[in-house]
């Protein structure tokens, strides 16, 4: 309602891009969090973001925000689809990686028929984890998760993600301002590493084509639900989720539990995040492009 102008001027050119994405740190709801977020990118405004949520925690130990306890230093993250318990994996005053336990994951619908010009009608499920995501092996069109796929796989998704909030209705069934369909996953299947149950490789695209550089935590997490769900990773096993960018988060389910009467997990997701640098924008009165602009 009120800053809308300062997410254009950080997301969009020149200071940013169409794939950017950030977050504004906000006080927490009460005195049982540390530190609360509301993440933006290049459409508005999103109800979970795991990659954001782990580069918030070693931000705010790392610079001094919030003290480091040893170890493993619990934070608490208020984010817009609830409360996130997170753990600092930390080594001196450097935070070598971040897990959080999600809140729960749950499948809406499988197997859903959309139509597209390019490839036809397809089938996609949709699941719950933070966001709704659709979901889809990429090879399954003859794609795959990489590269020189990208502009392709953007293009769908841009058509995938209207048909399917027109086919299905995408609300989550506690709290009905969780809605909509954020993105769509395209994955596939990797040989297994040792030490996992599963491994996948994806790249997650959301909002108006913008491509997730990370694993997309809260889309592990909706995976997660989509693989319990399909008899391919039990409680306690490990799923190692590789971005397009090689960079990778680790998974697990640690609970089963009910959601509004339906099956639901609990996940919690792993990963790490690195400082690039600290930046000072300014917008001069003069600026013929103002806030900015996209070219995509």
């Amino acid at each position: 309602d009120h800053l809308d102008e300062v997410r254009r001027l950080l997301v969009f050119e020149p200071r940013g891009h169409a794939d950017m994405y950030g977050a504004f740190v906000t006080p927490p709801n009460d005195a049982d969090a540390d530190l609360g977020v509301v993440f933006f990118h290049n459409e508005g405004y999103s109800t979970a973001c795991g990659h954001g949520t782990i580069a918030l925690v070693t931000w705010a130990l790392e610079s001094g925000r919030l003290p480091i306890a040893g170890p493993e230093t619990r934070v608490v993250v208020d984010v817009p689809s609830g409360r996130l318990e997170c753990v600092a994996r930390v080594d001196g005053e450097r935070v070598r990686s971040v897990r959080f336990r999600n809140v729960p994951s749950f499948v809406l619908a499988r197997s859903v028929g959309v139509e597209t010009a390019a490839f036809g009608r397809l089938a996609l499920d949709v699941a719950f984890g933070g966001a709704f995501y659709g979901s889809l092996d990429a090879r399954s069109i003859g794609l795959d998760v990489s590269k020189a796929s990208l502009p392709a796989l953007i293009a769908l998704e841009r058509e995938l993600r209207p048909a399917l909030e027109a086919a299905v209705d995408v609300v989550h069934p506690r709290e009905p301002e969780l809605n909509g369909v954020y993105g769509v996953i395209f994955w596939q299947d990797e040989t297994p590493t040792p030490g996992f149950a599963l491994t996948q490789r994806n790249v997650t695209v959301f909002a108006d084509g913008e491509v997730d550089r990370s694993p997309c935590g809260s889309g592990t997490s909706a995976r997660l639900a989509l693989l319990h769900a399909e008899g391919l990773l039990a409680a306690g096993e490990r799923l190692r989720h590789v971005g397009i960018v090689e960079t990778a988060f680790e998974g697990g389910i640690v609970e089963e539990t009910i959601l509004a009467g339906g099956p639901a997990v609990i996940t919690e997701v792993e990963g790490a995040a690195s400082l690039t640098g600290r930046h000072e924008f300014v917008l001069e009165p003069d600026d013929p492009v103002g806030t900015g602009f996209l070219l995509r």
